[in-house]
């Protein structure tokens, strides 16, 4: 590859002459350090059996949707957008919880995940930490962890030996389903965006270490990195970095090249193509082929943030086809895109930083919908990659102007390796600008060069776009001389070669066969064709109705993009030991189906084809390539009549739909029943099973400020909100109360003296800490007064740098001073979930439940106590600061064989004339999911999954309502809507095994 770089400076005439044999790779294939031979890799792409493979990976956190029957819908939707793998994190503080005891069962098993990826055929890249950053409560780090006095992610042997029990729990059941075992896993990460610390860092001891916890639990399969930037760290080879200590097997590394305004989505930074990842690659690890990690798919936003629907229009499918299709031409061969669906930050998982939606304006909605474009775009994209396994092994040439007739347009090249076949990046040189260019290319050829297009006028190139051009591409028995049209796919059936092309409204594109035979149009209109020097040339303006061309046993499908969008390439399973997994195109066996919605998979049964898939609209359904012994059409198990065309042998048939009557509650007219949630303001409230805040030292490296530690995490604390009570003796002097929180951005506090209410903190989107002056009535000297603070923990602070312990921030009470009293003169007690770590409700898991006293209580679970409580609803609220807890039942009967997306939706409420400050916390079924915060936003929709809900019975909804101002909160707006109702195949979901309200023991 080298060599053949430094040769493109030559020349374009001796660059053609050498890179039409094609070049040679001296690298010998590698494994992982001998344990295994079927994962294998050198300088150019992974290998599995010994057959490359072009790794096009989606990131999925099955954690973020707790339906374990919905990942395979995911899967497969995964893989059928053209991925060839999917990457997972797991999180440990859902696993363990509790120190010492883990917990993979129901909703946090992995095991459903990895079957369900082995049954659809995707690859597993798994990435289990034990740190993972994801925009979640201490970055994956379970809450406990804050008590360990060692730094974090360092060799500290407290925080190494914290380890050792998740680590082995994971690795052995990841070591189960490698693909040395039968299952899908091909790669395991054993740290995240190790790249940045306090001296000494980085330390090669410490990845060693977590290399060897990962090896004892069984894991063969290579070890790769994801560097947040090209800086080599853990890259292999005492070259790069002197020793190979704590190296992994494949170097990787991160990219976010468009950054993350969401507020400006028609913005793009003209910095943001990176120029030199191949150069900054063969610096840092000339030995592996270059693999991305993580591939910018979306956008992370925040409290009082845009909202996740602008940052998929940042995001959106002109960013995809250029940045998607520029990390190929730098030569990326593992492209894994973070996110392909983002999911829910359900029961306090997100860090404090995010709010409940992880939507990430990925490919795929939060409600697992398929209607935004880019979905279509990243299948375009795959489907090409997959049938062209000559960009696998090519040079990455040198961007330049030269080939394109305007310096407007710079071209990124990849040259045939060991194959005639040349690859082309056409793309603006300023990707900022959203103007056409027009413009012609002169490239080499083994006709010789040749300028495009040759039938006269000049290609198009949109702003904001990006495409390839091919020369000498191999189709099976035919090669293209070139096309400036996209390949979607191509596929060989018996003697008949099908090839579908595509270009955007309007363009004008131009395709040569390297063929005597003459064309001959067989559908559609307007194709200009020239023979000359035994080549077919073919000239046409894109249009939305479809063209198709004969030429010799080639027919070529000429497509606009719109219509591509709607195109499906499934993949018949295999009887050997590579079943449903992506292989090489001369041995993959598939079928082109135009459909609608969604098509998941392909079989034949005899003469049977059979499809299933899933559809929002009636529509077409044509086959292309249908199998010779095929003579039946089903889909979802309905036989269809079809006419089959006598030139092509495409199958003809039509898909009916009927939207289904959908009657959702009006939540308004619930029979809501209300109880008060702060009965510790009352005098006669009980706090002797409090816990007692006595601890005088902590392990924290925050320095205390006050008598005892008032750290929630100390006393086991890691969750939700946190309530604390102060008593003290009055001297009849005290004037104000002083009052340090902390507890994350967007958290609020309030608090009262016995009941009577001093005020709160209603939060913003950035202030983790805050300091309050609270103006005290006058105290009687003698008199025992109860201070109660509720503080909001908005989840745990990430640890991305090591070394600074970012995620032992305490959460809870940091300072404190009554005037006229001592501190030593105040008794705190705390509450957090009941039983803190302990934690009662195994199935939603240790972080669903906070400190409020319904929580406590478990009265947000299905049917809790509430036939005595007072009748009121959310929609009413209440006058006075406090806290509510409102919940009712409904009931849904919603058709079968439908998925339809249901979405609780809030709506910003005003009083006086000004926005109230308020939170509310959302619980469906017991599981938390929602926090909505009105005074600081944006979300105000949240979607529920089926398996949470139940669709054919009874469900328990629950409102906690915060306000945090003197004269109360209500909802404005509180209501249950159902998205387009798909027609599907896959299964329903069940509802996910999880306790009702029974009686707490030890419940205060």
């Amino acid at each position: 590859m080298r060599f053949l770089h430094a040769l493109l400076a030559v020349g374009l005439a001796f660059q053609s002459a050498a890179l039409s044999i094609g070049g040679k790779s001296f690298v010998v294939k590698k494994g992982s350090d001998g344990l295994q031979n079927i994962v294998t890799y050198d300088e150019h792409s992974i290998m599995v059996r010994g057959e490359r493979i072009f790794i096009y990976s989606g990131k999925f956190h099955a954690f973020r949707l707790p339906v374990p029957d919905l990942w395979l819908d995911l899967l497969q939707k995964i893989k059928a957008a053209g991925f060839s793998a999917v990457s997972f994190y797991t999180h440990w503080g859902l696993l363990e919880g509790e120190q010492g005891v883990y917990r993979g069962d129901g909703v946090f098993a992995l095991e459903p995940l990895l079957e369900a990826a082995a049954k659809v055929g995707l690859y597993i890249i798994a990435r289990p930490g034990p740190y993972i950053n994801a925009e979640t409560s201490g970055g994956g780090f379970p809450g406990w962890l804050q008590r360990v006095k060692g730094a974090l992610r360092t060799r500290a042997p407290d925080y190494l030996a914290a380890t050792d029990n998740y680590i082995s729990s994971i690795g052995k059941t990841i070591a189960k389903y490698q693909i040395t075992n039968g299952g899908p896993v091909i790669l395991l990460q054993p740290e995240n965006e190790y790249s940045g610390g306090l001296d000494p860092f980085p330390d090669p001891v410490y990845s060693a270490h977590l290399e060897k916890q990962y090896r004892d639990a069984g894991i063969i399969v290579p070890f790769v990195n994801n560097d947040a930037w090209v800086g080599g760290h853990q890259a292999p080879g005492p070259d790069v970095n002197g020793s190979t200590l704590g190296d992994v097997d494949i170097y990787g590394f991160d990219s976010y090249p468009a950054g993350f305004d969401c507020a400006h989505p028609d913005v793009w930074p003209n910095t943001s193509l990176p120029q030199t990842y191949y150069n900054d690659h063969q610096a840092m690890s000339p030995t592996t082929f270059m693999a991305i990690l993580e591939f910018q798919g979306g956008s992370f936003d925040a409290w009082g943030g845009n909202g996740f629907d602008r940052c998929a229009a940042l995001l959106n499918m002109e960013y995809e086809r250029l940045f998607f299709k520029y990390a190929f031409a730098q030569g990326a061969t593992l492209l894994n895109i973070y996110m392909t669906f983002g999911g829910t930050n359900w029961g306090n998982l997100g860090f404090s930083g995010a709010y409940t939606s992880y939507d990430y304006g990925a490919a795929i909605t939060e409600n697992r919908e398929l209607n935004r474009e880019k979905y279509s775009e990243a299948k375009l994209i795959g489907n090409f990659v997959k049938v062209s396994p000559a960009i696998l092994t090519a040079s990455v040439g040198s961007p330049t102007n030269t080939f394109a007739s305007t310096a407007s347009l710079t071209v990124n090249p990849l040259y045939g390796n060991g194959t005639k076949t040349n690859f082309y990046l056409i793309r603006s040189a300023d990707e900022t600008q959203n103007s056409p260019v027009s413009y012609t290319v002169t490239v080499p050829t083994t006709k010789g060069q040749v300028t495009i297009p040759q039938l006269g006028g000049t290609l198009t190139l949109s702003g904001r776009d990006a495409k390839w051009h091919v020369t000498d591409y191999s189709i099976g028995d035919t090669t293209l001389l070139y096309s400036t049209a996209e390949i979607f796919t191509w596929k060989q059936v018996g003697t008949k070669i099908f090839l579908v092309v595509y270009g955007g409204a309007g363009e004008q594109h131009e395709l040569a066969i390297l063929s005597k035979s003459a064309a001959k149009t067989i559908e559609g209109s307007g194709i200009t064709v020239k023979a000359d020097n035994s080549t077919t040339i073919l000239g046409w303006k894109t249009s939305s109705t479809r063209r198709v061309v004969q030429v010799g046993s080639l027919y070529i499908y000429i497509l606009d993009r719109n219509t591509a969008y709607s195109y499906w390439v499934p993949d018949f399973k295999r009887t050997d030991s590579w079943g449903s997994y992506a292989t090489t195109i001369d041995k993959t066996t598939s079928v082109i189906i135009h459909a609608g919605y969604l098509v998941r998979d392909v079989t034949l049964d005899g003469s049977a084809l059979k499809i299933t898939g899933d559809l929002n609209s009636t529509a077409p359904i044509k086959v292309i390539g249908a199998p010779k012994s095929a003579t039946q059409l089903f889909f979802n198990g309905k036989k269809l009549e079809f006419k089959s065309n006598p030139a092509t042998g495409e199958w003809t048939s039509s898909l009916q739909y009927q939207a289904p009557a959908v009657k959702l509650p009006d939540l308004s007219r619930l029979k809501w029943k209300y109880i008060d949630d702060l009965p510790e303001i009352q005098a006669s409230y009980d706090d002797s099973k409090w816990t007692v805040a006595d601890h005088i030292t902590t392990n924290n490296p925050t320095v205390l400020a006050t008598p005892t530690s008032l750290y929630a995490s100390d006393y086991g604390y890691n969750t939700g909100a946190l309530v604390y009570r102060g008593h003290f003796t009055a001297t009849g002097k005290e004037t104000t109360l002083n009052l340090t929180t902390q507890g994350g951005a967007a958290y609020g506090s309030s608090v009262w003296i016995g009941n009577t209410y001093l005020g709160s903190w209603t939060g913003n989107d950035k202030t983790i800490i805050h300091a309050d002056i609270n103006k005290l009535p006058n105290l009687k000297a003698g008199n025992k007064y109860i201070i109660t603070a509720v503080i909001d923990n908005n989840g745990l602070n990430e640890n991305w740098y090591v070394g600074a312990d970012d995620m032992k921030t305490p959460r809870g009470i940091m300072n404190y001073t009554l005037t006229g009293l001592p501190q030593s003169s105040i008794t705190w007690k705390l509450a957090g979930n009941l039983h803190g770590e302990k934690y009662l409700d195994k199935a939603r898991g240790p972080l669903n439940e906070g400190g409020l006293f319904a929580e406590r209580q478990g009265y947000h679970l299905p049917s809790p106590p509430s036939q005595n409580w007072a009748e009121k609803s959310p929609l009413t609220g209440t006058k006075i600061a406090g806290i509510a807890f409102y919940t009712a039942s409904f009931k849904l009967d919603l058709p079968a064989g439908y998925d339809i997306p249901l979405t609780f939706n809030f709506g910003n409420t005003t009083m006086d004339g000004t926005t109230a400050n308020y939170q509310a916390q959302l619980w469906v079924n017991g599981f938390q999911f929602g926090k909505y915060i009105n005074n600081i936003g944006p979300q105000l929709s949240y979607p529920v999954p089926q398996g949470i809900l139940n669709y054919q019975g009874t469900n328990w909804v629950a409102v906690e309502i915060w306000a945090r101002q003197s004269n109360g909160a209500r909802l404005a707006q509180f209501t249950l809507e159902a998205g387009v109702p798909v027609l599907t195949a896959l299964a329903a979901p069940r509802t996910v095994d999880a306790p009702s309200w029974s009686k707490r023991a030890g419940a205060y």
